[in-house]
């Protein structure tokens, strides 16, 4: 039986006789422009906004910084089980797990615990794998979109820097 190799080849597209003018192109793009300089000027409707005064809000499927959450009774809910690490496709997940000593049990719920826990923000694509792939939901990337740094060192994430204070959601929910 052969097989039989099929190829979809997209037809050129054919210009009109008022499209190949090169006013029409142009009289097209300062359209746009007035439409936007009349809904700005008069209608009030600004375009952009004015960033550090006035946010856009973000959509709850964003994905922005990592935080480590927390559970109902404010212990960590990491317990270094390298599943975020492992499936990282940037390898940008750097995890050092630590056994739970009796003075440290209030803290983590398990016998292991990350004592290092780093996320180098140069080399993450923000795929959200680590997030799926979590047992626990002890990683979200639900934090603010704002990741401008001066120097390289800013843009490494720590433990200490992506743990909450306060209990997160319950894994599955999101905010």
């Amino acid at each position: 039986m052969a097989h039989t190799n099929v190829i979809n080849v997209v037809k050129k597209h054919k210009f009109s006789w008022y499209e190949k003018f090169y006013f029409y192109s142009l009289y097209k793009g300062l359209f746009i422009t007035l439409k936007h300089f009349i809904k700005a000027a008069f209608l009030n409707k600004a375009v952009t906004l004015e960033y550090p005064e006035k946010r856009r809000p973000y959509s709850s499927r964003f994905r922005g910084m990592h935080s480590l959450k927390r559970d109902e009774l404010g212990r960590e809910r990491c317990t270094s089980c390298f599943c975020c690490m492992w499936i990282c496709p940037a390898d940008a997940i750097y995890i050092e797990a630590g056994q739970v000593t009796p003075n440290l049990q209030h803290l983590h719920p398990e016998d292991k615990y990350a004592k290092k826990f780093e996320i180098d923000l140069l080399r993450c694509i923000f795929c959200g794998l680590c997030e799926e792939a979590c047992p626990k939901g002890a990683i979200y990337l639900d934090g603010g979109g704002e990741m401008a740094a001066d120097n390289r060192n800013d843009l490494i994430l720590t433990k200490e820097r992506m743990t909450e204070k306060v209990g997160g959601p319950i894994k599955g929910q999101r905010v």
